[in-house]
């Protein structure tokens, strides 16, 4: 279940991470952009040509539409559009593994706290034996004929019926 959940997870960032403004995953990379040599006869505008030259103002609209080219598009939406995925996926984390798993050790420390002597246990370790006594935080458990173990409440997996 939670290799399902890590892989829905992966995908599902890898589909936002490349949506765009319109909402679609592009089909293809972007095409990188093209260098073009200048013409042999054209004058290439340089600050100190400009000031000095009197065709200085027709270099100037060359200048700005170059600025402009370089420039990137600006995208729309705030910092919630893309924050939402990832409050999505931490909300289905939450309610597929997180939630169910506390809800489980709330069931396991309800029957450790109901557990009396007499009562026959398993531990983490698989250990198998019978309370002999209760404490506030430990059980004494026989393990076999004549022999008592002090174990702690918390290593206690189960009850065997």
């Amino acid at each position: 279940m939670k290799k399902l959940m890590i892989a829905l997870a992966i995908s599902a960032l890898g589909i936002f991470a490349y949506s765009q403004e319109a909402g679609t995953a592009p089909a293809t990379a972007p095409a990188a952009p093209s260098i073009e040599a200048p013409a042999p006869d054209a004058v290439i505008a340089t600050p100190s040509a400009e000031a000095s030259s009197a065709g200085g103002e027709a270099a100037a609209p060359a200048a700005d539409k170059a600025s402009e080219a370089k420039k990137a598009p600006r995208q729309s939406g705030g910092g919630f559009g893309m924050f939402l995925p990832m409050l999505i996926i931490l909300a289905i984390f939450y309610f597929m593994m997180i939630r169910p798993q506390q809800r489980k050790e709330k069931e396991r420390r309800k029957m450790i706290d109901e557990l009396k002597a007499g009562a026959k246990i398993i531990f983490s370790g698989g250990i198998i034996g019978t309370i002999v006594e209760a404490g506030e935080k430990t059980f004494k458990v026989e393990t076999a004929p004549g022999t008592e173990m002090e174990v702690l409440r918390s290593a206690v997996q189960g009850s065997v019926q």
